[in-house]
């Protein structure tokens, strides 16, 4: 029997929602749990990255995937089974698109999965929460699409979706540099003028009722920031190069993809224009950027049962 999940990349805060806007996108993680008789060992990961992303650790004590279904059994009061976990990863590792929060939620799915029980978003989504520490990107791998999040003072997550308009793509530019969100998080402030948290509330408020009312022409207004790109720029050669570029036509805003690295782009066509705009800041730092257009994700993580001879 095995048990395949397929979730989805993600980018999150878009300027202004920090910690609290998060967008599914089309790159997967996909992992296949298989059960194994009793005789066949200790539980083991195989995996391989594509695309030039690196493979995830195939140690079951250091693997996330591995380490996010042991964290939901123990919180569920579960018992799993002894498994094989083949793994294939499309999105970058340390690279501001949720690769870490991909693999939580799969791993979250695959404990509920091959224990027999329906998955519940609300546990899922807390679960997750308590791994990532966060639940902006981890909501968008479980539900698709938009998602605006807020953690609870007792840990729990009200999450609310919204369909994302398939007039807009992403132009997603990741530098040849990996950062890890540990330490893109220590370089952020421990306080902030008002003034400044006054005018992140004002543009997220707006990014969630522009798109409401397609008022796309707001976007540019709504994805700036002050509370944690300026810190960030440090740590990313060419990122203050990014978000200082000028508006140019069928671009709607650029932002820093979560943590970073990887910049991100709204935009309604010239894509290729657009992704070579960004990605000239990074290479005149020497940093070889890659580029991909991507679509939104409407779904989120995917989950299907399978029966068949071991092998």
């Amino acid at each position: 029997m095995s048990f395949d999940v397929r979730v989805p990349a993600s980018t999150a805060n878009l300027g202004a929602g920090f910690d609290c806007l998060g967008l599914a996108l089309e790159m997967y993680l996909s992992v296949r749990a298989t059960v194994l008789a009793r005789s066949e060992g200790r539980a083991r990961v195989r995996g391989r990255g594509v695309r030039g992303t690196a493979e995830l650790p195939s140690d079951p004590d250091q693997n996330l995937i591995a380490r996010a279904m042991r964290h939901t059994a123990e919180r569920e009061g579960l018992s799993l089974p002894r498994l094989r976990l083949a793994v294939t990863n499309e999105i970058p590792v340390a690279g501001g698109l949720g690769s870490s929060a991909a693999a939580t939620v799969a791993g979250v799915a695959l404990a509920f999965a091959v224990t027999g029980r329906p998955i519940s978003k609300d546990a899922a989504l807390r679960y997750a929460t308590e791994m990532e520490g966060h639940p902006d990107n981890v909501a968008a791998a479980l539900l698709g699409g938009l998602v605006v999040t807020v953690t609870r003072p007792d840990g729990t997550v009200a999450a609310v979706r919204k369909d994302w308009p398939k007039v807009i793509r992403l132009i997603v530019v990741t530098p040849s540099v990996k950062l890890e969100t540990k330490k893109s998080r220590a370089v952020l402030p421990a306080s902030i003028p008002r003034a400044d948290a006054v005018f992140n509330l004002q543009r997220a408020a707006l990014f969630v009722a522009a798109l409401e009312d397609r008022r796309y022409d707001l976007l540019w207004d709504a994805m700036q920031d002050r509370l944690h790109q300026t810190a960030r720029q440090s740590l990313i050669p060419g990122l203050a190069e990014v978000l200082a570029l000028p508006r140019m036509p069928a671009l709607l805003g650029i932002a820093l993809s979560g943590a970073g690295p990887s910049a991100v782009a709204l935009a309604t066509g010239r894509y290729d224009e657009i992704g070579k705009a960004i990605a000239r800041c990074f290479e005149r730092h020497h940093l070889a950027p890659a580029v991909r257009h991507l679509e939104a994700a409407q779904d989120g993580v995917i989950s299907t049962q399978k029966y068949g001879s071991l092998k």
